[in-house]
């Protein structure tokens, strides 16, 4: 609950350095040719990456505990002319969500979580995608001594026995590790 209300307390504030407003070039080299299909935004703050899925042709899910973050991802949708289903939901169990989705979208909401979170979120994730359904996650990294963020090995590891990591990208945001993860489901 805390966790919660810090959120919605940033989000009030306007301190929300992840809310940029950009779809990241790297979901967007990702995106580029795929056919359109049903997809889920985790963590979707204020709608940005839903409602550029929505605009390439995607039905749109998306889904945050943030009841700001979503009052405003509403009403940006609207004012663009978008239909896309936002829903308050807890990401680390991911209730009320049905799929299929052939694809899921995850701009740094794992990271966020606690290590029991981000174990409910990997074991119900599978369950949301078909078969080859792509995944992308973005996530800060640990560092040597530092435990708030999950390992590479850590987030490879709790997604493993259902997904085919394709690709891997590490690099640096806002001064932390981190990396985006592309992910196919097994078939």
């Amino acid at each position: 609950m805390r966790h919660r209300l810090e959120f919605e307390r940033r989000y009030l504030i306007g301190r929300t350095p992840w809310d940029t407003g950009i779809t990241p070039p790297e979901v967007m080299a990702f995106l580029q040719g795929r056919p359109a299909g049903r997809a889920l935004d985790i963590g979707c703050g204020t709608g940005t990456n839903a409602m550029t899925l929505a605009h390439m042709g995607w039905a749109v899910t998306a889904i945050d505990f943030s009841q700001l973050a979503l009052h405003r991802a509403r009403r940006k949708a609207r004012a663009a002319g978008l239909s896309i289903d936002f829903r308050r939901v807890d990401a680390s169990r991911l209730d009320g969500v049905a799929g299929p989705f052939d694809f899921a979208l995850d701009i740094g909401c794992f990271h966020s979580l606690s290590p029991e979170g981000r174990a409910g979120y990997a074991s119900r994730l599978s369950d949301l995608l078909a078969l080859r359904a792509a995944f992308i996650l973005f996530s800060f990294l640990a560092e040597p001594g530092d435990e708030s963020w999950p390992s590479r090995t850590e987030i490879e590891n709790a997604f493993q026995a259902s997904f085919h990591l394709t690709h891997l990208e590490i690099g640096e945001t806002f001064g932390r590790p981190s990396a985006y993860f592309t992910w196919e489901r097994h078939a």
